[in-house]
């Protein structure tokens, strides 16, 4: 496994898919919007639901920011688009089969599952600032907007 990517790395190039099975080229990103990509293990778990629901109550921070959320794991197309609905997300969720996107991240399992870490991506496809909180998930969007406005 790679090292987990880290300040001044620039993110791997992939494509996946989005909750409603459009292809997502993250390259499509790079240069007009800074991003924040979240990693999280399971659709609908508590700490994961949390998570998600952070991101959605500060989604309107982000924006006003020009930041575009972004949550991946190996969860299905149909999982994500059920896990959206229900939880009225505004930003994109992306299937990631076989945790191929979040092995290039270098990110570590926590004990059985997949691990939890969130980065913040400038316009050029840098990382700026990451945070892995695995049993915090809630602490992500509010860590990742301390994070842009320190490095604004």
């Amino acid at each position: 496994m790679a090292n987990t990517l880290g300040i001044g790395d620039r993110i791997p190039d992939f494509t996946l898919q989005d909750q409603d099975g459009k292809t997502v080229n993250i390259r499509d990103y790079i240069g007009k919007k800074k991003l924040v990509i979240y990693f999280y293990p399971k659709d609908e778990s508590a700490v994961c639901t949390k998570e998600a629901c952070s991101f959605r109550d500060s989604y309107a921070d982000f924006t006003d920011e020009g930041v575009e959320v972004i949550g991946i794991n190996a969860g299905s197309v149909e999982s994500h688009h059920a896990f959206k609905k229900h939880h009225r997300l505004p930003f994109t969720l992306l299937s990631d089969p076989g945790n191929k996107v979040l092995k290039q991240f270098g990110i570590r399992n926590v004990l059985f599952l997949t691990g939890r870490e969130t980065f913040l991506v400038g316009l050029d496809g840098k990382i700026a600032a990451s945070f892995r909180g695995f049993l915090n998930g809630a602490a992500h969007a509010q860590k990742m907007l301390s994070l842009l406005h320190a490095t604004a």
